[in-house]
């Protein structure tokens, strides 16, 4: 069997930044076995499979060693891979996803995510969870992951978590957020996932779903520019909606090629 495969840098303007994302385009699904093998082997952050319906696509996620119910970058990742390549006469495109339906517009080469809010609350921390992430915290809360509030974009960029110590916390993922001290950007993040097979996402959009409702609270506006300051790095135009957050971003084309299995 022959699948094609498209790899997209997505929250990014040109390659080798934002986050890599593993696209497979199928004209029906494979066993969830077989798709849980082919992200492995791909051995990104993310790897996204969809297939064609009558009002749109439906869309799975698969990290190296799990299916996840939300991501970001994946979906922008899909969405580029729609746009440019299968129907570029959209505008818009509709997925069907584990979290309800999820849309993409662009305009230009922008493309704009609407996706569920999760807004955390204050949580108190898993055993063992500050002595692994680091650093001296200001406040704990939580919704799908911890969200772990630090003083200074300083000391979000300093984190050095010990990831062995992360792989037993009793959430999904870490996030360290601050508020930046960059220029025209609102706060930065981090974000943690190594018992998911991601010890460290370079830019994590489903992290915004939790981040944006937050930080719109504490800064008193809606719009918020957001940098996520991992290695690679990647930076999101977001918007608070009530219950819905949209983040936008760009995609970059690295790879097209074809899977055998």
């Amino acid at each position: 069997m022959e699948l094609p495969l498209y790899q997209v840098d997505a929250f990014a303007s040109h390659v080798f930044t934002g986050n890599p994302a593993a696209i497979c385009p199928l004209q029906e699904w494979l066993p969830d076995a077989t798709m849980q093998a082919i992200a492995m082997e791909n051995n990104l952050a993310e790897t996204a499979f969809f297939v064609k319906t009558a009002a749109g696509y439906h869309l799975r996620w698969f990290t190296p060693a799990t299916e996840v119910d939300l991501c970001g970058h994946a979906t922008l990742a899909s969405a580029y891979v729609i746009f440019q390549l299968l129907e570029p006469q959209l505008s818009s495109v509709s997925f069907e996803t584990l979290s309800g339906p999820l849309t993409v517009s662009r305009q230009g080469g922008l493309l704009t995510l609407d996706f569920p809010a999760r807004p955390p609350l204050p949580a108190a921390p898993c055993a063992g969870l500050l002595d692994a992430l680091g650093g001296q915290p200001e406040a704990v809360l939580a919704a799908r992951d911890y969200m772990i509030v630090y003083g200074s974009e300083a000391e979000v960029r300093a984190l050095q978590p010990n990831m062995m110590g992360l792989l037993h916390i009793d959430r999904f993922a870490v996030i360290a957020t601050a508020p930046a001290s960059t220029p025209g950007v609102d706060f930065v993040s981090r974000f943690f996932a190594p018992a998911k097979g991601v010890p460290e996402d370079p830019v994590t959009g489903s992290a915004h779903c939790t981040l944006v409702p937050y930080w719109a609270q504490r800064l008193g506006r809606n719009s918020l520019t957001a940098r996520q300051v991992s290695p690679r790095g990647g930076e999101l135009l977001c918007e608070w909606k009530g219950d819905r957050v949209t983040m936008a971003g760009r995609g970059v084309l690295y790879l097209r090629g074809t899977i055998e299995i």
